[in-house]
């Protein structure tokens, strides 16, 4: 997810620089893909940490979205955002999508240029989810349901994951393609609401667009781990 732009990171090639693989989670620098914002390879101890769930706020102009992370449904995952959030990746930035498909409805946010193209400089290996219901109306059978409160990873394919996410504010179709690290609470179900009800930002090529930036712009002050 999604076309419009889920490429980890801008810049210039830097081919000089072989890309470097850390651990089981096969963390890999992408040196084509420099990061927005300096942040090293997460630690990546021989077992991942696989047991437990870890209470992270994102703190908005538009209220708190609270968020538990879900070590047993993506290790990886959790211990990348983790780190992120842990050296101040994720504070000060926009969430920079909103889309209102009747069928896609969600907010997309983690990337600190603003532009849904950047990302930490770094890649790892998907952790994709296998128990996801049907969407109803499908007859292949392909495309799962990301429920409302879902949190998962952004990416532009395989094995692509970076520090853009999104929280699905009602129940949505996709194929399974996405990992789900976690769910959003009551409160930031609220929020994200919020958010959505106040529409996304018309541009002069489309004056009621379904995707693009949120009307309201959302920014998140901090990620905080409780």
């Amino acid at each position: 997810m999604f076309a419009s732009g889920m490429l980890l990171a801008g810049g210039e090639a830097a081919a000089d620089q072989p890309p470097v693989t850390r651990g089981p989670c096969q963390y890999t620098s992408t040196p084509d893909d420099p990061a927005v914002r300096p942040v090293n390879l997460p630690p990546d101890p021989r077992h991942t940490p696989d047991k437990g769930k870890v209470l992270v706020l994102l703190i908005t102009n538009k209220g708190v979205i609270d968020l538990t992370l879900d070590r047993a449904k993506a290790p990886c995952t959790v211990q990348s955002f983790l780190h992120l959030a842990r050296h101040d990746f994720y504070d000060r930035t926009i969430c920079h999508r909103l889309t209102a498909y009747p069928t896609l409805k969600v907010l997309q946010c983690g990337d600190p240029s603003g532009t849904g193209e950047g990302g930490p400089g770094y890649r790892y290996h998907d952790e994709l989810p296998t128990d996801l219901p049907p969407w109803p109306d499908d007859p292949t059978g392909e495309r799962k349901i990301y429920a409302r409160g879902t949190l998962a990873m952004a990416n532009a394919g395989p094995d692509t994951n970076g520090s853009q996410f999104f929280l699905v504010q009602t129940d949505s179709r996709l194929r399974p393609n996405f990992n789900i690290f976690g769910s959003v609470g009551a409160t930031g179900l609220a929020t994200l609401d919020r958010i959505a009800a106040g529409g996304i930002a018309p541009t002069p090529e489309d004056p009621a667009p379904i995707d693009g930036a949120p009307a309201q712009p959302v920014r998140i002050f901090i990620a905080q781990r409780l």
